[in-house]
C-alpha cells in the first residue's frame, strides 16, 4: 500500500507542477500504474460531477462572453470607489459574492486590479485587501450552491438524507464569518503605504507605474444585464429544488413506485438551459463562449477531477481495509483530524472539487458524520498555502507598488495569515454549528 501512495503522491505532485490539465493526465497515468503494476480494480470514474461541472461551466461561459461578468466588474468598481476607505472589508465581500455567483473562484481576476488600483490612490497598502480578496474568492467556493465542489460534496452524501440547504446553511455563514476576520485581521497588515520601503524604492527609482488600470467596457449593457439575470435566476432555481424537496419532479416507474428526479439532472439541465437562453436572447455567439477565460479554467478542472479523482477512488477502493484498519481508531476519536487530512490534501490538489471527490470515500467510510463532514468542508481551500495558484500570482502582479509578496523563505507570504484565519473560523464555526443546529 504505502508503494502506491508513493505513486499517487509523485502523480499528484509532478501534475501540479505542470499546471493546466497536468495534474488531470498524470492522475490518469498514476490510475495507469495503480491498474497495471499493481492490479487495482479501477472504480467508476465520477461521470456525474463532472457533467454537472460542463454545465455550470457552459453557463458562466456564456454570462462572460454576453458581458455579464464584465458588468458586475463595473459594479464592484463604483462600490470600491465610493467607500475607497473600507476596500479591505468591502473587497472581500466582493470577490466573494462574484464567485458565489459564477461557481468559480478565477472570475476574481476582473476585479483584483481595480481593488490594487482603489487602493493605491487611497495610500491603503494594497497587500491588504488584495490578500484576503484572493483568500475570500477560495471561501466563497465551498458556499456557492453551483460550484464544482459543492456539487461534488452533494452528490457524495446525497445517499445520507443531506439536501443542499443542509450544506448551505452551515457553509455560506461560515465561510463568510471566516473571510471577515480575516479582512478584520488584515487592516493593519504591513508599515503603511507611504512607509513601505519597497514602495519608497520604487518610486525613487523610478520603477513605480504611473499607468493607472481601466475596466473594461460594456458593449450591450442590455445584453450584460439580461445575462446576469438568467444566469442567477437558474442558480435560484437549484437552491430551491435542492432545498425543497416536494418542487422537483416525480417519475412512476414500473413497479408501481415513484422516483424523484435527482439534483444531479436538475443542475445540468437548468445551467445548459441557462446557457441556452443566454445565447437566444442576448444573440451571443457561441465561439465567443469558449474562448473567454472561465471557459478554459472550468475545463482545466473538469480534467483534474476526470484524473486525480477517479485515481484517488480506485486507490482508496483497493485499500479500503488497510486505511480503515490504520486511522479509523484515530479519527474516531478525534473526527476533526480529517479536516486537517483535506486541507493538507487540497495543498496538493489544487482543487476543492478534486481534494473532495479523492478523499471523501475515505470519510463516509470511516463513519464520519455527514455533518460533521460539512462543517469540516471549508478545509478543503488550502491551495493558498503555497503561492503559486494563478489568482494568488494575479494579484501579486497586479499590486504596483510590491506590498503583495511572496516572502523570502516562501510560505511567509501575504496570503498565509489571511488564509489561516479565515479556514480556521470557518471549519470551528462549522463544528460549533453542527453541535447546535443539527442532530
Amino acid at each position: 500500500m504505502l508503494l502506491q501512495l508513493l505513486f499517487v503522491l509523485v502523480a499528484i505532485i509532478i501534475g501540479a507542477r505542470l499546471g493546466g490539465i497536468g495534474l488531470g493526465v498524470l492522475g490518469g497515468l498514476g490510475l495507469g500504474i495503480l491498474t497495471f503494476a499493481f492490479g487495482l480494480e479501477p472504480t467508476s470514474p465520477p461521470i456525474d460531477v463532472m457533467l454537472m461541472i460542463v454545465a455550470v461551466i457552459a453557463a458562466a461561459s456564456c454570462m462572460q462572453a454576453a458581458g455579464g461578468l464584465d458588468l458586475m466588474v463595473k459594479w464592484a468598481e463604483k462600490l470600491l470607489r465610493k467607500n475607497p476607505s473600507k476596500i479591505t472589508i468591502l473587497s472581500p465581500l466582493v470577490t466573494y459574492i462574484f464567485t458565489f455567483i459564477a461557481g468559480t473562484g478565477h472570475v476574481a481576476y476582473s476585479v483584483l486590479p481595480v481593488i490594487a488600483e482603489v487602493a493605491t490612490e487611497t495610500k491603503i497598502r494594497p497587500e491588504r485587501p488584495l490578500g484576503i480578496a484572493v483568500i475570500a474568492s477560495q471561501q466563497a467556493i465551498t458556499a456557492s450552491p453551483i460550484s464544482a465542489a459543492t456539487v461534488a460534496l452533494l452528490s457524495m452524501l446525497s445517499g445520507h438524507d443531506i439536501s443542499l440547504m443542509n450544506i448551505l446553511m452551515i457553509s455560506v455563514p461560515c465561510t463568510l464569518a471566516g473571510v471577515l476576520a480575516g479582512a478584520f485581521c488584515s487592516l493593519h497588515v504591513g508599515k503603511e503605504l507611504m512607509e513601505d520601503p519597497e514602495y519608497l524604492r520604487r518610486v525613487a527609482n523610478k520603477e513605480f507605474s504611473d499607468n493607472k488600470y481601466v475596466a473594461k467596457g460594456v458593449e450591450n449593457h442590455r445584453a450584460a444585464l439580461l445575462s446576469v439575470i438568467i444566469f442567477v435566476a437558474a442558480t435560484i432555481g437549484i437552491v430551491l429544488f435542492g432545498s425543497m424537496d416536494t418542487l422537483r419532479p416525480a417519475f412512476s416507474l414500473a413497479n408501481g413506485a415513484t422516483r424523484q428526479m435527482q439534483m444531479a439532472h436538475i443542475i445540468e439541465i437548468l445551467m445548459l438551459s441557462a446557457a441556452a437562453l443566454i445565447l437566444l436572447v442576448t444573440r451571443t455567439d457561441g465561439i465567443k463562449a469558449v474562448q473567454g477565460s472561465v471557459f478554459s479554467a472550468g475545463m482545466q478542472a473538469v480534467v483534474a477531477i476526470f484524473g486525480i479523482a477517479w485515481m484517488g477512488d480506485t486507490f482508496i477502493g483497493g485499500n479500503m481495509t488497510e486505511l480503515k484498519g490504520s486511522i479509523e481508531h484515530i479519527v474516531t476519536e478525534m473526527p476533526w483530524l480529517f479536516g486537517l487530512a483535506l486541507f493538507v490534501m487540497s495543498i496538493l490538489l489544487f482543487s476543492q472539487a478534486a481534494t473532495i471527490r479523492a478523499m471523501l470515500p475515505l470519510g463516509i467510510a470511516l463513519g464520519i458524520s455527514p455533518y460533521m463532514l460539512i462543517a469540516l468542508f471549508p478545509a478543503v481551500n488550502g491551495y493558498f498555502f503555497i503561492p503559486n495558484y494563478p489568482t494568488i500570482v494575479a494579484a501579486i502582479n497586479f499590486d504596483r507598488t510590491g506590498t503583495t509578496h511572496i516572502g523570502k523563505y516562501l510560505l511567509n507570504h501575504s496570503f498565509m495569515m489571511p488564509g489561516l484565519v479565515a479556514t480556521g473560523v470557518s471549519v470551528a464555526l462549522g463544528l460549533l454549528l453542527t453541535r447546535i443546529m443539527l442532530p
